[in-house]
């Protein structure tokens, strides 16, 4: 292929992405994915391998390219199959993201699979939100080993009843089904275009052209990953606590360099924790494959080729790779954020005039409804929130705004107030939560809810005790607190509210870079 074919290719398969990504978000029905955008979408080849992806989120997608084949290479499919699954033993990254996978199909052949992953708020743990302070993985709700969602066309109903409930006038049961709706509807958009490119080239034309993209993918990654000075780095940063007791939890890396491979190593990590910030490796490599692509071009393709050039390893057992059944709700949300500012602090020794200082460090997970302990209609309900963005070299941090493993919105106030009885009473930046630098991090953010009836919650946050870093100089950003009427409350906790209580949660500025000017 010449490079304008090459690039058409390339454009077209992402386009088929962006278009799976746009009829979720538009036919989905709750907040966390037609509001938040808390999915992802992708294309892969017939032995599970990337193909191409949308914008979405990184964890998601870089732990799906990741594992897919693993997935797919057990499976018997036939056409019109879609499977689900969710087990983040199996590729996944923890209960609430659900994936949709459908076999594509051309001349009875199979050429490849169109799949995406969403955030479903109630995946049936006690908890409402499911995002608990679990100890185990069934605590966290009902584990999807790969299963049978759609049967030549059809859709499972016993399936979507186990996943969804029965009661057509719950809240709940509508939400889910509406959701799954919209998961099948993107992979049989995915199925549908991605045949028509096939069939439009010839099944040979186009696995000449894919082999095409993967060799200019790997040309242009090692090309990036060579200008790394050759050597070894190393950092460690540390969890705050897992919320059942252990603090200072090292997450250490060493990121070794030789040519134009790099070797992406986190012995010397902390042994698996009793609480749930434990991920299974496919986290720890959707942060790895994340920070190495930051440093790639913009027109590099997403797809295998892209991460060959990069070996990625961690002990059996530790907390980036987590024995089943370690719990991991917030494995997937705050290590893997964690990961990415420890690849980076590795990596500023290296590249010191492209790698920015600390983010916020957490996704400020605040999981929250009711349920029969608190004598209501159950509802769920989850959210991420943003904070300040790392400075760099080049400039300062942006305030307010999800980094690094997430890509999600806020939701909008009007929507959250109108689905739930919350209302939000304050939502504004930090002034001055940004470490001070030659270039300034951005502040962080401060969102207040007022419950309007009886509910439980849950907060995973992090950089509660260990404040994003500053680099050549700079300051460190400000930690967050949570607090309940005032009052200061734990990083993870669960805990019942009152109409009228109100919950704060003030996220970290980004860490200053450069010795602030006089």
């Amino acid at each position: 292929m010449n490079a304008i074919e090459l690039s058409v290719f390339a454009s077209r398969m992402a386009s088929i992405c962006d278009e799976m990504g746009a009829v979720l978000k538009c036919a989905a029905f709750s907040p966390n994915i037609k509001d938040r955008l808390d999915f992802s979408c992708a294309l892969f080849d017939a032995d599970g391998l990337l193909s191409a992806q949308a914008a979405h989120i990184p964890v998601h997608l870089g732990s799906m390219a990741y594992a897919m084949a693993d997935i797919v290479s057990a499976v018997e499919w036939c056409e019109g199959d879609m499977l689900v699954v969710n087990d983040p033993y199996l590729g996944g990254t923890h209960l609430p993201d659900v994936t949709v996978i459908a076999p594509v199909f051309c001349a009875g052949r199979l050429v490849g699979f169109a799949a995406n992953r969403a955030h479903h708020a109630n995946i049936g743990a006690a908890s409402p939100g499911s995002m608990p302070i679990s100890r185990h993985l069934e605590e966290e709700g009902e584990i999807i080993p790969p299963t049978p969602l759609v049967v030549k066309g059809v859709p499972v109903e016993a399936v979507l009843a186990r996943l969804c409930g029965t009661d057509p006038k719950a809240t709940h049961t509508i939400q889910a089904r509406g959701d799954f709706a919209a998961q099948i509807s993107a992979c049989r958009v995915g199925v549908e275009r991605l045949q028509a490119q096939v069939s439009a080239l010839g099944i040979a034309p186009y696995s000449a052209a894919l082999t095409a993209l993967n060799n200019y993918a790997e040309r242009l990654a090692r090309a990036a990953l060579a200008e790394i000075p050759a050597g070894r780095y190393c950092y460690t940063d540390y969890m705050d606590d897992d919320g059942l007791g252990q603090r200072d939890i090292a997450i250490t890396v060493s990121i070794t360099v030789t040519g134009d491979a790099v070797n992406v190593d986190f012995t010397g990590t902390a042994e698996q924790v009793p609480g749930n910030i434990n991920c299974p490796l496919s986290v720890a490599a959707a942060a790895s494959f994340y920070v190495l692509r930051c440093l790639m071009p913009e027109q590099t393709p997403a797809c295998a080729g892209t991460f060959r050039p990069i070996a990625i390893s961690a002990p059996e057992g530790s907390l980036v790779n987590a024995r089943r059944p370690a719990a991991v709700a917030a494995g997937n949300v705050e290590t893997s954020t964690r990961m990415v500012d420890v690849m980076l602090g590795a990596l500023a020794a290296a590249l010191p005039e492209r790698i920015p200082a600390a983010s916020t460090g957490s996704m400020n997970n605040i999981a929250m409804g009711a349920n029969a302990t608190t004598g209501s209609e159950r509802w769920d309900y989850y959210e991420t929130n943003g904070g300040g963005m790392g400075a760099g070299q080049r400039g300062g941090g942006w305030s307010g705004v999800q980094t690094h493993m997430t890509n999600t919105l806020n939701t909008p106030i009007e929507s959250l107030e109108k689905h739930y009885p919350v209302r939000v009473t304050r939502y504004q930046l930090r002034p001055g939560s940004g470490g001070a630098g030659q270039r300034a991090g951005g502040d962080g953010l401060l969102r207040e809810y007022e419950f309007l009836a009886p509910a439980q919650v849950t907060l995973l946050t992090e950089r509660r005790r260990y404040a994003p870093w500053g680099l050549a100089g700079g300051q460190a950003g400000e930690c967050g607190e949570n607090r309940l009427n005032g009052e200061l409350l734990p990083g993870k906790i669960a805990l019942h509210v009152t109409a009228g209580d109100r919950l704060t949660l003030a996220s970290a500025g980004g860490g200053g870079w450069g010795k602030p000017q006089r």
